[in-house]
């Protein structure tokens, strides 16, 4: 089967953390690359692309849809969020992307899922990217879908939030701690999104995205104390008192846990053995391990002499 032809490429919620990992992919492919923002100022550092394009606008809005979508071969939506108002996030803009592809006679969309979205899923998050999905694979575009475990890699607010957790608290009490993750590197997601784009292969599948181990959020959190050298000791708490901290921390700033992440978590993010495949069965990309990346990203954490070590055995 042909590879279709990509020139210009809409990346909407190309501004985050998995957005510009795609825009760097695409800008050394010398495709054209537009990314909405709400706020110019929070995209300003992909202006240093050679074929980036930043435009301040709401994508909400059906006629800026238009306008955004204007010359666009394809368009890959990002959209994602673990707070606030997930039907409009992860229902309603994937319907109008879809709505505004099909006026704007756009045929290729591919879409950020996550790892076991579901309509009938334990969380409001998890149910509305299962509907998100429905709606985007009912469609009558070229639609690839992707579902990714957590996300790791330089910028991600995982393995560095524990960082400064661990950084800052002598103790941490951990909601969940034996909930399963099969982390999965933000460049193999990026290269797998970039691989599927002109491969009509892709057409109507979904993948499920891994990476090459599996892990309990403590065996993750004590990895990031090691790797970090803090001296920060973990409390698992069980279920009762991990869903007593989820409703507590929902009044106080920043939401670093919900009750709804606490419901999510009620299902290990972990792919089945074809899933856990997908990278390089498919895309023939080799899953890269957690542990060749984390240390050189958490560098700032470490103590001179280790990080060298650290560099050492990664061959950097």
């Amino acid at each position: 089967m042909s590879t279709m032809k990509i020139n210009n490429v809409c990346i909407i919620g190309g501004s985050g953390f998995v957005g510009r990992h795609i825009a760097h992919w695409l800008t050394a492919e010398e495709i054209s690359v537009r990314v909405p923002t709400r706020h110019y100022e929070h995209a300003r550092h992909l202006l240093v692309l050679p074929t980036a394009d930043v435009v301040e606008t709401n994508v909400h809005d059906a006629a800026a849809l238009d306008r955004l979508l204007t010359g666009m071969d394809a368009v890959i939506n990002l959209v994602g969020i673990l707070h606030g108002d997930f039907t409009a996030a992860h229902v309603e803009l994937p319907r109008k992307i879809v709505a505004a592809c099909q006026r704007n006679g756009i045929a290729r969309l591919v879409h950020m899922s996550a790892l076991h979205a579901n309509p009938n899923g334990p969380s409001a998050y998890l149910r509305s990217k299962g509907e998100g999905e429905k709606i985007v694979l009912a469609s009558d575009l070229q639609t690839t879908v992707f579902r990714p475990s957590v996300i790791f890699g330089p910028g991600d607010s995982f393995l560095n939030l524990f960082a400064r957790l661990t950084h800052r608290l002598p103790l941490l009490p951990l909601a969940s701690p034996n909930a399963k993750f099969q982390p999965v590197f933000v460049e193999n997601v990026a290269q797998a999104f970039v691989a599927s784009l002109s491969n009509p292969a892709t057409f109507g599948q979904g993948y499920d995205l891994c990476g090459p181990k599996v892990y309990s959020l403590r065996q993750l959190v004590e990895y990031v104390t090691h790797v970090t050298g803090h001296d920060s000791t973990i409390i698992g708490l069980n279920d009762s008192l991990s869903y007593l901290q989820a409703m507590l921390m929902e009044w106080l700033p920043g939401n670093l846990i919900t009750r709804d992440n606490y419901y999510s978590m009620q299902v290990d993010s972990v792919c089945d053995c074809a899933g856990s495949s997908n990278l390089a069965a498919v895309f023939g990309i080799r899953p890269t391990p957690l542990e060749e990346v984390a240390p050189l990203y958490l560098a700032h954490q470490l103590p001179r002499e280790r990080y060298n070590r650290f560099r050492d055995r990664a061959g950097r």
